[in-house]
């Protein structure tokens, strides 16, 4: 059975709302990591009814970080819980959102991350969420999957050490060329999925979308990684 594990900056859903939902849609993600979902104003609706455009549903807790994870009917949620990352003085309150989430036998423990613009705390953040990671899945006998918007490039400290922890999906199986910023002229591969190595990583790309679509919908493009599960 392949998987398809993505990861998306939704701009705070503040531009063209039936773009995103067209783009979320063509994603065709068992499982979405998203930053920058809504915080205020309806927050739990707005972000469910998003979801469920798409045909998934939200499947963590709480807004803190602007961070959850949605998940497909494929899947079955087993646990999810939602943390807040150490803060930093004067900078944005950084989460981690983690769902269980269980297919043909095998479990997956997935994190939708946000790292900050400063180095300092996206090394500190980038660090704290894999351990987090690590306590969740051991209680579950869970595979990690992280993804999320990194704020810097592979050759950078806090995503060599993801990389150095879990699998960089790009790098492994890529499919195009990765750029993920900005949408509207992407130059940046900023955004990332990580798997555990022990799973086999089909493809990792963009996604099939018209360009209007894409630059429309927010200011990142989205990254979906194919991983193969089970026998």
């Amino acid at each position: 059975m392949t998987i398809r594990v993505g990861t998306y900056n939704l701009h705070g859903m503040r531009d063209d709302a039936a773009a995103l939902t067209r783009v979320i849609a063509a994603a065709r993600a068992d499982v979405l990591c998203v930053q920058e979902a809504r915080r205020s104003g309806r927050w739990r609706a707005r972000r469910a009814a998003l979801a469920a455009s798409a045909g998934l549903a939200v499947a963590t807790p709480g807004r803190v970080g602007g961070v959850a994870v949605l998940v497909g009917r494929r899947l079955r949620v087993l646990h999810a819980e939602s943390h807040a990352l150490r803060p930093f003085l004067g900078l944005e309150r950084r989460g981690l959102a983690v769902a269980v989430v269980q297919a043909e036998g095998t479990r997956l423990a997935v994190g939708s991350l946000h790292l900050d613009l400063s180095a300092p705390a996206r090394m500190h953040h980038a660090a704290e969420a894999v351990a987090l990671m690590e306590r969740v899945a051991g209680a579950y006998e869970a595979a990690i999957v992280l993804a999320g918007d990194v704020n810097e490039q592979a050759h950078q400290p806090a995503w060599r050490y993801l990389a150095g922890r879990l699998a960089d999906c790009h790098a492994v199986a890529p499919d195009g060329d990765g750029l993920s910023f900005p949408a509207a002229s992407p130059s940046a591969r900023i955004d990332g999925v990580f798997a555990a190595r022990d799973l086999r990583v089909v493809s990792c790309g963009g996604v099939d979308a018209p360009i209007a679509d894409l630059t429309g919908a927010s200011d990142h493009l989205p990254v979906v990684a194919e991983l193969r599960v089970g026998h």
